[in-house]
């Protein structure tokens, strides 16, 4: 797998204008290639069916160098097409992969203190649905090698190049390869193309041109496989991980050999579509920092759109048009209807409308208006007002109920002017969570009411209202929270405790490393160490702990002492990934008569690889009190349509729904840690005279709520 850094945007330029003009000059015979015996006598390059500009490029590529008979490489090369992973029926359960692998998997790959002493080997891992994809092309082609009539075929992905020297190094490399496997036949399998696992890939038995591998590549862009090799594979199957991973378990049956250099290489000019199932692990062990997500999706080019759904008991498409990168606002049907004037309010801050009740003349001036774009499910009757047939094709989508495959993801795409949504079309929450309604629904027109005030930046992410909102914290009055539903977990952290035991690992932004060291136990609870640490995969060591399961709605408590001291932050929240959704409090050491109060919103179904956005949407509020120098009872109050933050039994902030984001909907971990920000803007400068410092957490409890009915 890749993970290299994208080139910046003018490297990228310089590097796409080199290979544009390198493609027009003729390139060296490569004698490897040809119809003779003993040599490669076909190439397959996988490509997806979306990716036309990509197949052309690589066309060029290949144009430019000939075989031993002197005709062009790509006339002994065909297009084999990729699995798309868009397609829910293509990486759907199938006995050609195992989507599910260990973290010892990773480990056997490339060793890592580090990642090994985060987890533990059996921990599983759940592949992406790229690396799904992935695998299965692959796979595909290891089929057609095995039931073709090429003894030896170049398997290439479609976004590579040959780097200068490359001819003369295959023929040298092949020639060895020949040489090395005469008894066993021939080669049968041979890298062109590979990343060395953070140089700890084991070789044997090396020369100038080849050597033997054990274990340690990444990558398949470039490599040779026999007729043999690749029918062995197909009996070692299934591929469990990413195939890549996966493959180095297959080297020694293989008696795999690769180039002493590579010698094919990924193109650096455009960003990898692929998500890596690892990387959240790489990134708690302190391996990977940010800069390795995808960006979040593009914004609309149609905008807003309208959409009616039948009365159903989740809204998938509320939460497929999220996912898209649209902020949506959902109605229920019985609110008053919305004059053209109310519609254009509320057209300045959503995306798109589900079930949005206008006035006729309203509907009949936003479909006039050439900008909407009408989504509506099967068997569902348009609203009075909508007239289909003077809707152009483009503009018009016809969705099915529960349709997880291409049609409707097709449709929805199509008529709403964005890119094909990637998963299947979702679930969705149900329709009681009340997701996408708006709580401040006469608030939009307006700031009133709201008061001003310096809070840290939000993000940019099509989840958090825009800047043009002006948004600001509302006050609350400072009442008295509801009391809490039933006890469902709690531990005084007087000693270590099963249900929040300690963690060992990190997190991008963060100078300090968890480890066991800096979690603490005595009377006073669990104590939150942060202290300067010698030789350590960070400046700093300190502890945390979270909960072993996750918690659906209620009220999370805990008694804190906030560590004192610049540049420390004690954290107290709600979080979970795929979709990153997160509540949190946190405290600056540097401050402490203030709290940070946040909230980060990812839409999808669970297992959703959506994880955008580097702020949230966070406020200070002042608690009037200094909170290091004492325990005070900290809460979240979490329910479907509001969240307040409470400090000893008081409501001191709360949020609704699109305040200034949804309200997150799915199952979250209980954490408490003590860390130190890489950026100051937050916390301040760490002044190591002060360390160490500790912060001491108490009395954890965990209330459920059993939901009904929140309207």
């Amino acid at each position: 797998m890749n993970l290299s850094n994208a080139f910046s945007p003018m490297r990228a330029l310089g590097f796409r204008t080199w290979r544009a003009l390198i493609v027009s000059v003729p390139g060296a015979r490569i004698r490897a290639f040809g119809r003779g015996p003993n040599q490669i006598a076909a190439s397959i390059v996988i490509n997806l069916d979306r990716q036309p500009a990509r197949w052309r490029r690589v066309t060029r590529e290949l144009r430019r160098f000939r075989t031993s008979e002197g005709v062009p490489l790509t006339s002994i090369t065909r297009r084999l097409a990729a699995v798309d992973a868009r397609d829910g029926r293509a990486i759907a359960a199938t006995v050609d992969v195992d989507a599910i692998y260990r973290i010892g998997d990773q480990l056997y790959v490339q060793p890592d203190a580090r990642l090994s002493e985060c987890f533990a080997d059996d921990e599983p891992v759940r592949m992406t649905r790229q690396e799904v994809a992935v695998a299965r092309s692959h796979v595909e082609a290891w089929k057609a090698i095995a039931t073709g009539t090429d003894d030896y075929v170049l398997v290439l992905e479609d976004d590579v190049w040959f780097t200068p020297g490359a001819p003369a190094a295959i023929d040298r490399g092949w020639r060895a390869a020949l040489s090395r496997c005469a008894i066993e036949g021939g080669p049968k399998l041979l890298y062109l193309s590979y990343c060395d696992a953070g140089g700890s890939a084991a070789r044997v038995d090396a020369c100038k041109s080849i050597f033997r591998v054990v274990r340690g590549l990444w990558l398949l862009s470039g490599y040779v496989l026999s007729r043999e090799g690749a029918a062995a594979l197909l009996r070692a199957m299934p591929v469990v991980g990413p195939v890549d991973l996966w493959m180095n378990y297959r080297f020694a049956d293989l008696g795999a050999l690769a180039l002493t250099s590579p010698v094919i290489a990924q193109r650096s000019d455009e960003a990898s579509n692929n998500a890596y199932s690892i990387l959240p692990y790489l990134a708690r062990a302190g391996i990977v920092d940010a800069g390795h997500g995808a960006k979040p999706p593009s914004q609309p080019r149609i905008s807003p759109g309208l959409a009616w759904t039948g009365d159903v008991e989740r809204e998938s498409l509320a939460m497929a048009l999220s996912m898209l990168g649209l902020r949506v606002r959902a109605f229920d049907g019985d609110e008053e209807p919305m004059h053209e004037r109310e519609l254009n309010e509320v057209r300045k801050t959503f995306d798109a409308l589900v079930n949005p009740p206008l006035a006729p003349a309203a509907l009949s001036a936003a479909v006039a208006g050439g900008r909407s774009a009408s989504l509506l499910e099967a068997a569902v009757p348009p609203p009075p007002g909508l007239v289909l047939a003077r809707l152009p094709p483009s503009r018009l989508a016809d969705l099915t109920v529960g349709d997880s495959e291409n049609g409707s993801r097709e449709a929805l795409s199509g008529a709403s002017g964005l890119i094909r949504l990637v998963d299947a079309l979702p679930t969705g929450a149900p329709r009681s969570l009340r997701v996408f309604r708006d709580g401040q629904a006469t608030g939009r027109l307006s700031s009133a009411g709201r008061r001003p005030g310096v809070n840290y930046p939000m993000d940019d992410s099509p989840w958090i209202l825009p800047s043009s909102s002006d948004w600001r914290p509302r006050r609350t009055g400072g009442r008295l929270a509801c009391s809490p539903g039933m006890l469902v977990a709690e531990a005084p952290m007087t000693e270590a405790s099963t249900s929040f035991p300690g963690l060992v690992e990190t997190f991008p932004g963060n100078l300090a490393s968890f480890g066991r060291e800096g979690l603490q136990y005595s009377a006073e609870g669990a104590q939150l160490v942060l202290d300067v640490v010698e030789g350590g995969r960070r400046p700093y060591r300190s502890g945390a702990f979270a909960s072993v399961r996750s918690f659906g709605y209620g009220r999370f408590e805990a008694e804190v002492r906030a560590a004192p001291g610049p540049g420390l932050v004690t954290g107290f929240f709600l979080h979970r990934d795929t979709p990153r959704q997160e509540i949190d409090i946190e405290l600056a050491g540097a401050d402490p008569r203030r709290m940070l109060a946040n909230v980060f919103f990812n839409p999808g179904d669970d297992g959703t690889a959506m994880s955008f956005g580097y702020r949230g949407s966070p406020c200070w509020i002042d608690i009037g009190f200094d909170a290091t120098s004492d325990f005070h009872l900290y809460a979240i109050d979490w329910r479907p349509d509001r969240v307040a933050w409470l400090i000893d039994g008081m409501i001191v902030h709360e949020r609704v729904s699109w305040d200034p984001t949804p309200i997150p909907h799915l199952d979250m971990r209980f954490h408490a840690n003590l860390w130190a920000p890489r950026s100051e803007e937050l916390a301040g400068r760490i002044d190591e005279s002060t360390l160490p410092a500790a912060a001491a957490f108490r009395n954890v409890r965990v209330s459920g709520l059993t939901i009904t009915n929140v309207r």
